[in-house]
């Protein structure tokens, strides 16, 4: 992901591409994942070339008719763009962040690395998608899935047809959140009663040697 508002040359993405295909393909083997490039060069460079010889000024026209000749294809990107994706195992992500970190040394600017909390290249959250899955309703696209919504006949929604679909999708996931939510303070609670605790027994032992 960027974090600048800048311009990247097709010469810089494919640099990078190269580095994460090169870096996945021995640690993960070439079928171990899927890589994307999400940001494509469709602006045009332009250079108008100036002679810089004796008498130049006789030859050619200074900036009348200034429309330069192309040189290049670059991508405008904006803070936040997504410059590149790579879906993976789970026990291949701190590969996959390796790779997106040599990646950042062949373009400009800051780039930052984030997790998606996507199923891969899908739009669904790994409960959604587990969701849809065991209730049939995935519908598989390739690199990506779609789903068949609580509309139209049941004949169509198969064997597996749910009326209650979006209530259910709602309550599971609200549900799952609350309880990692809870988890979560639990432990953070825990974690700060052992060390409170520890800190006391040091003020004891330095109370006790004085």
């Amino acid at each position: 992901m960027s974090d600048e508002k800048e311009q990247i040359s097709a010469e810089c993405l494919e640099a990078a591409r190269i580095v994460v295909n090169k870096y996945m393909s021995t640690q993960c083997g070439k079928d171990g994942f899927h890589m994307r490039i999400r940001a494509h060069p469709f602006h045009v460079l332009r250079i108008n070339k100036m002679l810089s010889c004796a008498g130049a000024d006789r030859l050619q026209t200074g900036m009348r008719h200034a429309f330069g000749k192309p040189i290049g294809l670059i991508a405008r990107v904006r803070i936040k763009q997504i410059l590149m994706s790579i879906r993976t195992r789970e026990d291949h992500k701190e590969k996959a962040i390796e790779a997106c970190r040599r990646a950042g040394y062949k373009i400009p600017g800051r780039q930052k690395i984030c997790i998606a909390k996507e199923w891969g290249f899908t739009k669904f959250t790994k409960d959604e998608y587990k969701l849809y899955k065991a209730q049939g309703r995935l519908v598989h696209e390739g690199a990506h899935a779609t789903w068949r919504r609580a509309h139209g006949p049941l004949a169509k929604a198969g064997d597996k047809a749910v009326l209650s679909y979006e209530l259910e999708r709602k309550s599971i996931i609200t549900k799952n959140a609350s309880e990692k939510a809870k988890a979560e303070k639990a432990a953070a609670i825990k974690a700060a009663k052992e060390a409170a605790a520890v800190y006391q027994e040091a003020l004891k032992k330095r109370a006790a040697k004085k």
